[in-house]
């Protein structure tokens, strides 16, 4: 490899640590079948001297790559060329200091806050790794893209490649999509093949799909597709005024989150960049709770890379035996067979994190309550905060420390989900429309 490169993939693998160039195109080590890492040389880029210097690109917001949340960033994912990269104005979210909500929850009240990434143009946070993905297929030349998903993913990956020129198609578990999701990637373009199985069946077979006919596969898979996501992380330390909180939360799914997550703070403390790591908690819910079971149950660790695979491989031939399949209302982390698992247990051994699950009523709650306070988000957001009410109540959170939940989707990606909890379930934060006859002293009596 050349000594004047920048970036490179690397294999997680101890035993293996294959190491590939970044203008090949894989999506799991040829020579084991492992995950791929991008690694940096450091030494050969200009890496600011502190955090806070990315602040000068506010000012000249005129210049796409710097108006863009994840390319605002790009020393700290230097993988090509600014020729190659892809924006459509994703990152533009914001972090809310939630004193109404803390209150409620028994924190004190400007501890909490709510990194709200339904504000990106595909309403989720899939649009940071798709800019990133999407750049890296301009570089490699790529024609055509496919993923599988349960909603968010195919959405994003619709609009940048229809942004870029590239064809796009869509893998859909049955009846395994919320309509919300499923509508914007009709709209942008995308050919929707729907596979009578679920979301893991459909990840299966689009790998195979994109080896044989040789498409860019932008699934979290996809090690530059993760690199994009790490910025969710900066603009957080951003918006604390370039500091890092005590505390991520976020939820499960595919893991490729939480992967990202635990690589950005590693790099940033590799480099100099900050002092310390925050923790992170991962909140997967009761349905789809793989991660809790291998983790917390079985005792699953990164062991510093030294993963013990058959535990991992001995659970999903159990899940193959009983013909189990995820059930949840938070589609978006409606997952058994998380493909980031691995990277997912690195992240959680560098910012010893704790893992939990939470039921679909809980989601649903605390889903209203963050709705309550000025943010509607999607169920799988809302799974942040119902695990923070365990981690608060057994201790494992301060009610002081400052804490960052991630809120991934925007509201209007399952509004079903939304208008049945208020209308139909009397839960304690329903708020279900109140009938009424079409005369107006009964309007004002109501309204009294």
């Amino acid at each position: 490899m050349s000594t004047e490169t920048r970036a490179y993939q690397k294999c997680i693998n101890l035993a293996c640590s294959a190491e590939y160039d970044c203008s090949e195109v894989y999506f799991k080590c040829p020579a084991c079948g492992d995950l791929l890492d991008v690694k940096y040389n450091w030494d050969k880029i200009r890496v600011p001297k502190k955090l806070s210097d990315f602040a000068k690109r506010w000012a000249t917001r005129n210049n796409r790559l710097d108006f863009s949340g994840v390319w605002r960033f790009r020393e700290l994912l230097s993988f090509c060329d600014d020729r190659y990269k892809v924006s459509v104005g994703e990152g533009q979210t914001l972090l809310q200091q939630n004193c109404g909500l803390a209150q409620e929850l028994g924190m004190e009240p400007s501890s909490l806050f709510l990194q709200y990434e339904g504000l990106n143009p595909s309403g989720s946070f899939k649009d940071n790794g798709m800019t990133a993905a999407f750049s890296h297929a301009q570089m490699v030349n790529a024609a055509a893209s496919a993923c599988a998903s349960t909603g968010n993913t195919s959405a994003s990956m619709a609009l940048y490649a229809h942004s870029c020129g590239l064809k796009a198609t869509v893998f859909i578990g049955e009846g395994k999509i919320a309509f919300g999701k499923l509508s914007q990637s009709m709209d942008f373009g995308a050919h929707t093949i729907q596979v009578a199985g679920d979301f893991d069946d459909c990840m299966k077979q689009v790998q195979d799909v994109c080896t044989e006919l040789n498409i860019y596969l932008v699934n979290s898979l996809n090690p530059f597709r993760l690199e994009g996501q790490k910025t969710i992380m900066l603009r957080i330390i951003e918006g604390l005024g370039w500091q890092v909180p005590d505390w991520i939360i976020v939820p499960g799914g595919n893991l490729g989150n939480s992967s990202s997550f635990g690589k950005a703070f590693a790099e940033l403390k590799e480099i100099g960049l900050i002092d310390r790591v925050p923790r992170l908690a991962v909140i997967n819910a009761r349905g789809a709770n793989t991660l809790t079971e291998l983790v917390n149950d079985k005792g699953l660790k990164w062991n510093g890379g030294k993963v013990d695979n058959k535990i991992a491989d001995d659970y999903f031939a159990d899940l193959d035996a009983t013909g189990y399949r995820p059930d949840t209302i938070a589609s978006a982390i409606e997952i058994s067979r998380p493909v980031n698992l691995k990277k997912c247990l690195r992240a959680l051994e560098v910012c010893n994190g704790v893992v939990l699950d939470v039921t679909d009523e809980e989601i649903l709650d605390a889903k209203a309550q963050v709705g309550k306070y000025g943010l509607g988000c999607e169920p799988a957001s809302a799974a942040t905060i119902a695990g923070l009410k365990y981690l608060l109540a057994n201790g494992t959170v301060g009610k002081d420390q400052r804490v960052a939940c991630v809120l991934t989707g925007h509201l209007l990606k399952d509004p079903n989900a939304t208008v049945n909890y208020h209308s139909k379930m009397a839960r304690e934060f329903s708020n279900p429309p109140v009938q009424v006859e079409n005369d107006l002293a009964k309007i004002i009596a109501l309204m009294k």
